[in-house]
């Protein structure tokens, strides 16, 4: 997958980490199909305390070992891209979780030769 500079849309999703899609973590299934849909990439962090809808505070504290922690699906891409994977998201997440979509900037750094020289753009060689 190319790396691409410019303007781009980050898609969150917030969901239960023990929320279930066909036996799988539902986390889980939105990282495979967001693969599958061809997006840039997305990655789950995993909250250590927060609370939703239901004003219950999940935490990882030792004292209170909630077993529902927040996780968060991230995907940084295109925005007609990121738009496109919606009603996919829509099938799985309903109102289990929190979508959220921002605009974002995508910065793409030069890569760093073996020599320690900086090349004028990502991917090139010289």
């Amino acid at each position: 997958m190319t790396r691409t500079a410019g303007p781009a849309l980050r898609l969150t999703v917030v969901v239960g980490e023990h929320e279930v899609w066909h036996h799988k973590p539902l986390h889980a299934e939105i990282v495979h199909r967001a693969h599958a849909a061809g997006l840039a990439g997305a990655s789950v962090f995993r909250g250590v305390e927060g609370f939703g809808a239901s004003s219950v505070i999940h935490t990882q504290r030792l004292l209170s070992l909630s077993e529902d922690l927040p996780v968060a699906v991230i995907v940084v891409d295109a925005e007609d891209r990121v738009r496109g994977f919606l009603p996919r998201l829509a099938e799985l997440v309903g109102e289990r979780g929190l979508v959220t979509v921002e605009p974002c900037e995508v910065i793409a750094f030069p890569e760093r030769r073996p020599d320690g020289g900086a090349d004028t753009a990502a991917g090139e060689r010289g």
